[in-house]
């Protein structure tokens, strides 16, 4: 250790370590015994005392042991001069492994530990001993925990919060381990977050303890919660901060230090007054070769794609504890004495469950105190725990740390159970599809796109070319007709010429006078007039000869046009065909889209009910039976399961198995039934009276109505009336009050919830107690579908005008509030409503005149979680949010308030982007008419 004296406090460095990943989760060093007669601690395999309380086993678990070692404080200034005459109380052996604690100059007692760390010990060989192999561990999918415990001023914030700010070598292990996880991680799969806690033990909470987040000291009451599955304890209230490098989780460690408790005692100047906590969550995406899930062969190349990513979860958890002080070493006096009772009583507790499981006690005080509760999962759980206790050298505090010895001798003969936190990433694997669909979706449009431009461009082409040579053609033969048309003529004319010439040179020849009379020039005459005659004649035929072969060959030229046009048209034709085959794709791709997510909402409802079955079922186990059911009852149960079993055909094989029942049963023996000593018997008759409240046509026949009066809502009013009439609902909410079956609680306030649609009804049930027997079944219950009937119960109750102020008085409001815990999607919709409705009759309230002052639901404190979901992912969630806000922004003595919560910027924000188009229109008009609200808005500069 670089440094003596009691009085450890920060310092910081920033660094980079790079973690080898050697870590054998199956070896663990032997247990340590004391050398006279310690008993050695052997495996413990389903332990009933385990703190971690008996939770189901989702992948193998590995036995591990809690490892101890233990660290010797140098003697401070005050201690060398006031035990300069004495020797040091005990004496170390750490290449043994062992400690020995002088009892007196003779006689000493020893003990061995995983690890024996001298006053000479540096600060990097504590952290390898005792921490990496726990942050080793968490970086594989393993809890884990890194726990300091000993007498005040010894060294525990020293070894564990250490910044390192003025030397590197002194950063301590919470800076270490962070700098290994970071070295490890990779941010483009993996993610780091960060939550600091105290448990402060101060004069106004003497008797109850309370959680502060020293990230957020305004937060100072935050609640345990504990999953009733798996028994995993949370502390959902606290601030969790993502990291992304060593500087940030610095800069958050001196802020969580700046916070702190610290007081100045005897034994210490700055003794901490408070249990420091540091929760590190590492989540981790991991291949499929390394996964336990991947075990499965023959699993087809499609089948992969569409298998979700496997994350590990991984929790480190460091706790500094309070140091451990004797009030007359100390002198703690007035507060701070107040604060040490408080730590001693806590390290008490932590003590007890110890011995506890160490001894395999089958009963461990876990619920004590809260420390004892966030350290379930570290003590005989299923993390990896290591411990190191710190102890000084000085002769006066021997008692102490003899006690400091014996608790990590206790620790170490627990044994905790490591479990892998493995799961799919389902949420992962819906955001791919979703991305890969767009992106087909996308790709496919714009192929479809430049395929129909390709086939307007061809076209386009095509008549082009068409109308080119249409009009070459045109043009081509009009020459030709002109030039054959012209030589015609051209002929013709010379023919009549040539004729003309030929008669006239006939005509203007006569007789001579001495002519011979035989006539021998005249004939030469003829004779020379007919050659030329025939030679006209062969010359026109050649003419018309080649004027018939130029029109073959134009005929010939407009076919092979009238060939070319045809086949463009073909193509045309093959293309248009080729675009309905891609729109058709198109269509049976967006029905079988729609018809996955159809499937997929069917198998996540199925996966719910069968949830909520399994859960059922373990209660009925855990009971081992229910006895015998007597002959009438179990006739009655018979009839039951065959009304359910026919309810699922609907329309009016339903309704004649409910008018079948009450022929055969009546409504009196079915509520009175519900008095029944059998749990199952009342089970079955709650769920037939609360099918009975939301059923009306059955009621209607077999009270003998005419048909025409057989509408539903009358149906619904009458058979209601009827069940109240005959003491249904005081039946239903006696079962609220004194039977502790979940499963009862959550049917009968579902047959409530029926009820208290009826205005009528709603006045019964408030007079009877009912809204505070609503609220103590809500503060009760965990399961969501429990709360999610008893939230639509009270929301129903708040859309009465009448009732606004009873129901606020006696808890409504808050019982609503509460119940957001539960952070189901279904449950908050729920109480999402019943804000809605509770804001509306307030606004229609203060509309006519009937109620000034600040909305209730502002006083109870519901501004902030409306402001908070405003948002919501969630449409039902959603839309009832954002019309509460609507109508608690109506009354104007509401606006100071919802402008300081944040309220003005939701509103700018529906007003806008709100889907539906009367909520955008309500906002609007809300805004435009509140002066407040227009004095605000152009404070902040917001156009509107």
């Amino acid at each position: 250790m670089a440094t003596s004296g009691g009085n450890y406090r920060n310092g910081t460095h920033k660094s980079s370590m790079k973690v080898d990943r050697s870590l054998s989760l199956n070896s663990n060093p032997k247990p340590s015994v004391k050398s006279k007669s310690l008993p050695s601690s052997g495996p413990r395999r389903n332990s009933t005392g385990s703190l971690a309380g008996g939770a189901a086993k989702d992948n193998a678990e590995v036995p591990g042991r809690v490892r101890v070692a233990v660290r010797l404080r140098p003697r401070n200034a005050e201690e060398l001069v006031a035990d300069a005459d004495f020797a040091d109380c005990v004496e170390l052996q750490p290449e043994l492994k062992r400690l020995k604690l002088r009892k007196n100059n003779w006689d000493s007692d020893t003990y061995e530990f995983d690890e024996v760390l001298t006053e000479f010990a540096s600060q990097k060989r504590v952290y390898e001993v005792v921490a990496k192999p726990v942050v080793e561990s968490v970086l594989d999918g393993y809890n884990g925990t890194i726990m300091a415990y000993g007498q005040t001023g010894t060294g525990k914030t020293y070894t564990l919060g250490r910044l390192g700010e003025e030397d590197t070598a002194a950063r301590g292990i919470m800076v270490r381990a962070m700098e290994d996880i970071l070295a490890d991680v990779s941010f483009e799969t993996d993610s780091v977050s960060v939550s600091y806690l105290q448990a402060p033990y101060t004069y106004m909470q003497l008797y109850m303890e309370t959680i502060q987040d020293l990230l957020d000291p305004a937060n100072d009451n935050i609640p345990i919660v504990e999953d009733p599955k798996t028994g995993d304890v949370s502390v959902p209230g606290a601030s969790l901060v993502k990291i992304r490098d060593q500087q940030s989780f610095l800069e958050l460690l001196r802020l969580g230090e700046a916070h702190r408790f610290a007081a100045n005692t005897k034994l210490n100047t700055e003794s901490s007054r408070s249990h420091a906590i540091l929760m590190v969550q590492v989540k981790r995406a991991v291949k499929e070769r390394d996964s336990a899930f991947s075990s499965e062969n023959g699993i087809s190349s499609q089948m992969k794609t569409l298998k979700p990513p496997i994350v590990r979860k991984g929790k480190l958890v460091v706790v500094d504890l309070a140091g451990s002080e004797r009030i007359d070493k100390s002198g703690s006096e007035g507060h701070t004495l107040d604060e040490a009772k408080s730590i001693n009583l806590s390290l008490s507790a932590l003590g007890k469950c110890i011995n506890a499981l160490a001894e395999n006690s089958a009963h461990v005080p876990v619920r004590d105190s809260k420390l004892t509760r966030l350290l379930k999962d570290s003590f005989g759980g299923t993390a990896r725990t290591s411990l190191v206790i710190t102890i000084g050298p000085s002769p006066r505090h021997r008692g102490e740390t003899a006690s400091t010895i014996m608790f990590g001798q206790r620790a170490m003969k627990v044994e905790n159970m490591l479990k892998l936190k493995e799961e799919f990433d389902y949420k992962s694997l819906s955001r791919r599809l979703d991305i890969q669909l767009d992106k087909l979706i996308a790709e496919h449009e714009r192929q479809q796109k430049a395929f129909e431009d390709e086939i307007e461009r061809i076209n386009i082409e095509a008549q082009n070319r068409i109308s080119e040579f249409e009009r070459n053609h045109a043009d081509a033969l009009e020459k030709e007709r002109l030039k054959y048309q012209k030589d015609y003529m051209e002929s013709i004319k010379k023919l009549e010429e040539q004729l003309v010439k030929n008669q006239q040179k006939n005509g203007s020849e006569k007789v001579p006078v001495g002519l011979k009379d035989d006539g021998s020039a005249l004939t030469s005459n003829t004779k020379s007039s007919k050659l030329s005659a025939v030679e006209e004649v062969a010359e026109l035929k050649k003419l018309l000869q080649k004027e018939s072969l130029l029109r073959k060959a134009a005929e010939e030229e407009i076919n092979n046009l009238k060939s070319q046009i045809a086949q463009w048209k073909r193509s045309e034709a093959s293309g248009n065909s080729e675009i309905l085959k891609l729109r058709k794709i198109l269509a049976d791709e967006a029905s079988q889209k729609e018809k996955l997510e159809g499937e997929i909402g069917i198998l996540q409802s199925q996966l719910l009910q069968l949830s909520f079955d399994a859960d059922e079922t373990r209660r009925r186990l855990d009971r081992g039976g229910s006895g015998k059911v007597p002959g009438g009852l179990e006739s009655l149960m018979s009839q039951v399961k065959h009304h359910q079993q026919d309810s699922g055909n609907g329309g009016t094989g339903e309704k004649a198995s409910i008018a079948k029942l009450f022929e055969q049963v009546g409504l009196q023996k079915i509520l009175s039934l519900l008095e029944a000593e059998d749990s199952d018997v009342r089970i079955h008759a709650v769920k037939v009276v609360a099918n009975l409240a939301a059923e009306g046509e059955s009621m209607a026949k077999c009270l003998g109505l005419p048909s025409c009066l057989s509408l539903a809502a009358l149906e619904l009013e009458m058979n209601q009336e009827k069940i109240v009439q005959a003491g249904g609902l005081t039946s239903l909410l006696m079962l609220l009050r004194s039977s502790e079956d979940e499963t009862i609680h959550r049917v009968a306030a579902g047959a409530i919830a029926n009820l208290a649609m009826n205005e009528t009804n709603q006045e019964l049930i408030m007079s009877q107690g009912g809204i505070g027997l609503l609220s103590m079944t809500a503060a009760n219950a965990e399961d969501p579908q429990t709360l999610r009937m008893v939230a639509g119960a009270i929301a129903n109750l708040c859309g009465n005008d009448k009732l606004q102020m009873k129901l606020r008085d006696e808890g409504g409001i808050k019982a609503l509030l509460g119940m957001v815990r539960c952070r189901h999607p279904d449950v908050l919709a729920q109480v999402a409503r019943g804000i809605a409705n509770f804001a509306k009759c307030e606004s229609r309230a203060s509309t006519q005149g009937t109620k000034t002052g600040r909305s209730l639901l502002i006083e109870d404190g519901a501004l902030s979680w409306i402001v908070q979901n405003a948002n919501n992912e969630a449409s039902p969630i959603r839309r009832h949010i954002e019309l509460a806000l609507c109508h608690l922004s109506q009354h104007e003595a509401n606006a100071k308030d919802m402008i300081s919560g944040g309220a003005l910027w939701e509103l700018v924000r529906i007003s806008r982007d709100c889907a539906r188009e009367d909520i955008r229109t309500l906002a609007h008009r809300t805004l435009t008419s509140s002066p407040t609200f227009q004095a605000e808005m152009r404070r902040l500069r917001i156009d509107y």
